[in-house]
């Protein structure tokens, strides 16, 4: 046997109230300037404003960096650099989702390993930790809070980089479920869907583990019963706590077991095209499936098994059909010709995607051809 690691920040908390717990742990640790990474959305709701205030309230700086996009890309992170380098911060506050997160393990990543984000892509390929980070999540979805994943647009390229890395992975992670209530439907679904795909990508991984196991069949659980219920009603409470726990769980499978090729030609998908992350793997995962039954077919029925026994609209379906019928319940778009993507980019995108690192630990590996099958059956409607 395999001695086999596992990953995640050394502490991590979960539940409403949350943040006030964390920005206590904050002034316990001795910080004093702090970089807020996050989105323009969130700063114009004034959630930035209310954390530099928490902050300052108990004698810490911040300066807020309010530039990462959706999809967060090389020239974010440069800018995000200055900024930290104009403001002598000793450490870095991601605030957000998924795109914050990875906007600000790059930030703080290159900040302490010098040279450019570029040179990180890959696995382990920095020397350093980083600065230290702390990641407050307002999404259910990406985990990126708590993972050693980082995904960058390079935009010269029209690739997104995957930068798998121990070093960046948080020091503390907060999931105050009290600041998901706001998501709008569209984007609990995505991000929903996006747990969901970490969590079936984590269980047929070729790397999975019982621990991951445990935490990739409970997060199926937990999304099948409550993603539905958080689509429809925005203010439930306990259906949003019940997501960050599943997204936390999914997190906790694939940041050890890692992905597949949902992931690796999901992110070929958002750099070539600029599109949601969460969306574009709900559309590829029951394709990607079902390729993969021909090597992980007794795990992805147990995985059908898990979804249908928790959500009566999926009992009695084979997996493959579960996803789609769940995928049509919280409302993804139905074909990736309805997002915008162009056939004739397929081979371009499948030879990116083979080149991801996500792809290693696909139950099957697969050949150039396939993977443009797979772009293929997933261009049309479900």
């Amino acid at each position: 046997m395999t001695v086999s690691q596992f990953f995640m920040p050394s502490t991590n908390l979960i539940g409403p109230g949350a943040l006030d717990e964390g920005v206590d742990q904050i002034v316990r640790l001795g910080f004093k300037n702090a970089l807020i990474v996050t989105d323009a959305d969130l700063a114009k709701m004034g959630m930035a404003q209310t954390l530099v205030d928490k902050l300052k309230h108990q004698g810490i700086e911040a300066a807020v960096f309010d530039s990462a996009q959706p999809n967060p890309t090389v020239s974010n992170v440069n800018d995000g650099l200055e900024m930290l380098k104009q403001h002598s911060s000793d450490f870095v506050i991601s605030l957000g989702g998924g795109s914050s997160h990875d906007c600000a393990k790059a930030i703080a990543l290159v900040a302490t390993n010098g040279g450019k984000i570029e040179d990180y892509e890959g696995l382990d390929q920095s020397a350093k930790p980083t600065l230290p980070l702390v990641s407050i999540n307002t999404t259910a979805g990406t985990a990126s809070e708590m993972t050693r994943f980082t995904i960058i647009t390079d935009e010269t390229r029209h690739v997104k980089m995957a930068i798998v890395d121990k070093h960046v992975t948080p020091m503390l992670s907060i999931n105050d479920s009290e600041l998901m209530e706001g998501m709008p439907a569209s984007l609990t679904a995505a991000t929903g869907m996006d747990a969901l795909t970490h969590a079936v990508e984590a269980y047929v991984s070729t790397a999975a583990t019982p621990l991951t196991d445990a935490c990739a069949k409970q997060a199926i659980e937990l999304i099948a019963e409550y993603l539905p219920q958080a689509v429809k009603e925005p203010t439930n409470k306990n259906a949003r706590e019940k997501m960050a726990y599943a997204q936390f769980l999914a997190g906790m499978a694939f940041n050890n077991a890692s992905l597949g090729y949902v992931h690796a030609m999901a992110h070929q998908l958002g750099g070539f095209y600029d599109l949601p992350h969460g969306v574009c793997n709900a559309l590829l995962l029951p394709h990607v499936e079902e390729f993969n039954l021909k090597a992980a077919k007794d795990r992805l029925e147990h995985v059908g098994k898990l979804l249908g026994d928790n959500n009566s609209d999926l009992q009695g379906k084979d997996v493959i059909s579960a996803i789609k019928i769940l995928a049509d319940i919280v409302g993804i778009p139905k074909s990736l010709e309805e997002l915008g993507v162009k056939r004739e980019d397929f081979g371009v995108l499948a030879d990116n995607a083979l080149k991801d690192v996500c792809g290693l630990t696909n139950p099957v590996q697969a050949n150039k051809d396939e993977i443009i099958g797979i772009f293929e059956a997933a261009y049309t409607k479900r």
